[in-house]
């Protein structure tokens, strides 16, 4: 019988390091010699890419929250069905920039939409689907906004004001804290070296977990 994959997770504020450290993670797996796929959310498919789009771009009428939720979760219903579930089944490991974890984040408590209403949908299109390994690069909102503005024009969500991001940070440490098992949060505000150290002593645990429990 096939193994099945791993799903591992990254998520964090605006600037706090995901994509560099995201790298990280592949070159990790790579020496492990593990087959992985990188993807992100929302996007991640030809479909869920153009509603990416639709979400992060600045628009003259003002996008309702409920609106932003469910092109979140129709995205990730694409998502899923179309590379994640897939790629889990032929026994894969599936790295994923943001999922659910950043909607409880971004549209719960940074928007203000019911947390149930969001475990309604995600129950709706992912059933008992969650990922085995959720990495937050837990930063500053006021240091993760000054390195996200040096990279170009901010998004329609990396402008929104600062109390928005700490809502959202606050709620990943809440979410952190309550599954604790998953998760894994690493303080992002120290050097890129130190950060990458502590990423891979975290994973070559997490690894040995997931290898001992085959």
């Amino acid at each position: 019988m096939q193994q099945e994959g791993f799903f591992i997770t990254v998520e964090g504020v605006e600037g706090a390091g995901k994509s560099t450290n995201i790298k990280v993670i592949e070159e990790f797996l790579s020496e492990k010699n593990i087959d992985y796929v990188v993807t992100r959310e929302p996007g991640g498919t030809l479909l869920a890419e153009k509603i990416r789009d639709l979400l992060l771009s600045h628009h003259e009428e003002e996008m309702e929250v409920t609106t932003e939720l469910l092109l979140i979760f129709a995205a990730r219903a694409q998502h899923l069905n179309t590379t994640i579930k897939p790629k889990l089944a032929e026994g894969k490991w599936v790295l994923c920039d943001r999922f659910t974890d950043a909607t409880y984040a971004y549209q719960g408590a940074g928007r203000g939409c019911d947390s149930q209403l969001i475990g309604q949908l995600e129950s709706l299109v992912q059933g008992s689907l969650r990922p085995d390994l959720t990495v937050v690069f837990d930063l500053d909102p006021r240091i993760g906004l000054a390195r996200a503005s040096q990279r170009g024009q901010l998004d329609r969500i990396e402008s929104q004001n600062l109390e928005f991001f700490q809502r959202v940070r606050q709620a990943y440490q809440n979410i952190a804290s309550r599954e604790s098992a998953r998760f894994c949060v690493i303080d992002s505000s120290k050097t890129r070296e130190n950060v990458s150290v502590i990423l891979r002593d975290a994973l070559q645990d997490k690894i040995k977990e997931y290898l001992n429990e085959q």
